[in-house]
C-alpha cells in the first residue's frame, strides 16, 4: 500500500510541475564555423607557413632597450592588475557554485538562562535556570536534474575567460608598448630632419636677403623665405611635441609617471617583422588568439546556464538530519533522555511564481544569443583584421619601394647641385631648392619606414601575439544552441 501512495505522490508531483513550464522559449544563435569564412583570395600572395607569433615576439625586432621596458610593462601595468582581479574574482565564485552543490554539516550549542513556565511538566517550575543544549545538523540537496552542476560548470566557463581574457590584456600592453616605441623612435627622426629643414631655410633667406639688398631679387622672394623658416620652426616644435607625447605613452604602458618617459633613450629604428600568414587562417586564429577563445567560454557558459535555468522547473529534494542534546535546570546534559534528533526530507516544486522561473530562463536564452553573436562578431573581425593588415604592409612595401627610388633621384639631384655650384655654373641658392625636396623625399622616406613597422606589429597583435593557451583553458568549438542546452 505504501508503494502505491510512494508512486502515486509521485506522478502528481511530475505533473504539478508542468504547470511551470518552459515550453515556447528557445535560444536563436548559432555560431559560425570558421572553415565558412574564406580568406583563401585575399591571401593568395601571403607565403603560408605554420608559423605564428612567438609569445616574447619582441625579441625578434633586435632593440634590447625595447625588451626591458616590455619586461617593466608587463610587470607594472596597473591594467594588467585589473585584469587579473577579475580573474579572481571568477575564480571565486566557481568555488562557490562548486560549494553550493556540496552537502554542509554544522555544530553548534548554546548555554542560556531561561525562565521555563509551570505549565512545561516536570520542567518547568517557574523560576530561572540554565538550558544547555549542542547539536549537529547535515544538509544536502541532491543534483537530480543536473542544475547544480551545469550552474558550476558555467562558472568554471566564466573564471576560464576571465583567465583568457587576462592573457589578452598582455597581447594588447606589448603591441602598444611596441607600437609607441615605433612611433618614439620616427619622432627623433621627424625632429632631426626639421632641423635640417630649418637650417636650410634659414641659409637660403640669408642669401634672398643678400640678393635684394643687391638688387637682383625683390622683397617677395624674401618674404617667401620669411614663411619658409617659420614653417620649418613650426615643424621643429611639432616633431618635439611628438616625442613628448611618444614618451608620456609610454610613461603610461609601464605604469609609472612622466619622467619615466623621459629617461628612454633614443630608440634605434625598427625593421619590419618578416611573418608568413597560415594557410588555414580562419580556422587555426580561433585558438590563437585570446580574446577568441575567451568568447567561446562564455558561449559555452552561457549554454550550461540554460541548462541550470530549465533544472529549476522540476522538482527538487531537500534532506536534512539534526541530532544533539538538551539539558534544563541542573540535569547533566550527557544522559539518553536528553538526547534529541530529526530527519526532515522536503520535496519541493514550482507550480505558479508569477513567471519568475521563465523570465530568468528567457534572460540566459538571451544571454546566450549574445555571446554567440559577440563571439561571431569577434571571428569575422579578426579574420577580416588579419587580412586588412596584410593587405596594408604590402601596401606599404610597394609605397616604400617607389619611395626609396624617388629619394635616390632627389639624392643624384642633390649631388648634381651641388657640383654646378662648385663648379660656378649654378647658384647656392638654387642648389638649396633642390635640397629641399630631398628633405621631403627623406621626411617621406622615414614616416613609410614607421609605418612598415607599426603594421608588422600590428599584424602580429592580429595574429594573437603570441599567445597559447594553457591547459584546460581551450574550450571546445561553440555548441549549438541545442546540445549547449540538453548536452
Amino acid at each position: 500500500m505504501r508503494l502505491h501512495t510512494l508512486a502515486a505522490a509521485v506522478g502528481l508531483t511530475l505533473a504539478l510541475a508542468g504547470c511551470a513550464s518552459s515550453g515556447g522559449l528557445h535560444t536563436d544563435g548559432t555560431p559560425i564555423d570558421p572553415s565558412s569564412l574564406q580568406s583563401a583570395r585575399s591571401l593568395a600572395n601571403v607565403p603560408s607557413s605554420a608559423a605564428w607569433p612567438a609569445a616574447d615576439w619582441w625579441t625578434g625586432l633586435g632593440d634590447a632597450q625595447l625588451d626591458t621596458l616590455m619586461t617593466e610593462a608587463l610587470a607594472d601595468n596597473p591594467t594588467l592588475a585589473v585584469a587579473d582581479a577579475r580573474a579572481r574574482q571568477a575564480q571565486a565564485a566557481a568555488g562557490a557554485a562548486d560549494a553550493a552543490r556540496k552537502p554542509s554539516l554544522d555544530v553548534g550549542g548554546s548555554v542560556a538562562e531561561a525562565r521555563i513556565p509551570t505549565t512545561v511538566p516536570g520542567l518547568g517550575n517557574g523560576h530561572m535556570a540554565p538550558a544547555k543544549y549542542v547539536y549537529g545538523s547535515f544538509k544536502w540537496s541532491p543534483d537530480l536534474w543536473g542544475g547544480q552542476r551545469a550552474a558550476w560548470t558555467a562558472a568554471v566557463g566564466q573564471a576560464r575567460a576571465a583567465e583568457v581574457e587576462a592573457r589578452a590584456a598582455r597581447v594588447e600592453l606589448s603591441t602598444n608598448v611596441a607600437r609607441a616605441y615605433v612611433q618614439l623612435g620616427y619622432a627623433y627622426v621627424q625632429r632631426d630632419l626639421a632641423r635640417a629643414e630649418l637650417q636650410r631655410a634659414e641659409e637660403a633667406h640669408k642669401l634672398t636677403a643678400q640678393r635684394v639688398a643687391a638688387g637682383i631679387d625683390n622683397r617677395m622672394q624674401l618674404r617667401r623665405g620669411d614663411a619658409e623658416v617659420a614653417s620649418a620652426q613650426e615643424q621643429l616644435v611639432v616633431a618635439g611635441r611628438a616625442i613628448d607625447a611618444a614618451e608620456s605613452a609610454l610613461s603610461v604602458l609601464l605604469g609609472k609617471g612622466p619622467d619615466r618617459g623621459r629617461e628612454i633613450g633614443r630608440p634605434h629604428l625598427l625593421s619590419p617583422a618578416e611573418l608568413a600568414v597560415p594557410a588555414d587562417l580562419p580556422v587555426d586564429l580561433v585558438g590563437h588568439r585570446a580574446d577568441l577563445v575567451a568568447a567561446r567560454w562564455r558561449v559555452q557558459s552561457a549554454g550550461k546556464e540554460i541548462q541550470a535555468a530549465k533544472a529549476a522547473f522540476l522538482p527538487n529534494l531537500n534532506l536534512g538530519v539534526m541530532a544533539g542534546l538538551i539539558a534544563v535546570g541542573g540535569e547533566s546534559l550527557f544522559q539518553l533522555p536528553a538526547r534529541f534528533y530529526s530527519v526532515a526530507p522536503s520535496l519541493s516544486l514550482p507550480i505558479f511564481d508569477g513567471g519568475r522561473l521563465r523570465a530568468n530562463l528567457s534572460a540566459r536564452d538571451a544571454q546566450y544569443d549574445l555571446a554567440v553573436a559577440q563571439y561571431n562578431q569577434t571571428l569575422v573581425r579578426a579574420v577580416n583584421e588579419v587580412a586588412d593588415d596584410v593587405d596594408a604592409a604590402q601596401s606599404l612595401t610597394q609605397q616604400a619601394a617607389a619611395q626609396s627610388r624617388a629619394l635616390a633621384a632627389a639624392q643624384d639631384a642633390w649631388q648634381l647641385a651641388e657640383q654646378r655650384y662648385k663648379a660656378g655654373v649654378g647658384s647656392y641658392l638654387e642648389a638649396l631648392s633642390v635640397r629641399q625636396q630631398l628633405l621631403v623625399a627623406e621626411q617621406r622616406m622615414a614616416a613609410l619606414k614607421a609605418q612598415q613597422a607599426d603594421q608588422s606589429v600590428q599584424l602580429i597583435g592580429a595574429l594573437g601575439g603570441g599567445y597559447r593557451p594553457d591547459a584546460g583553458q581551450q574550450p571546445s568549438a561553440p555548441a549549438s544552441p541545442a546540445s549547449a542546452q540538453h548536452s
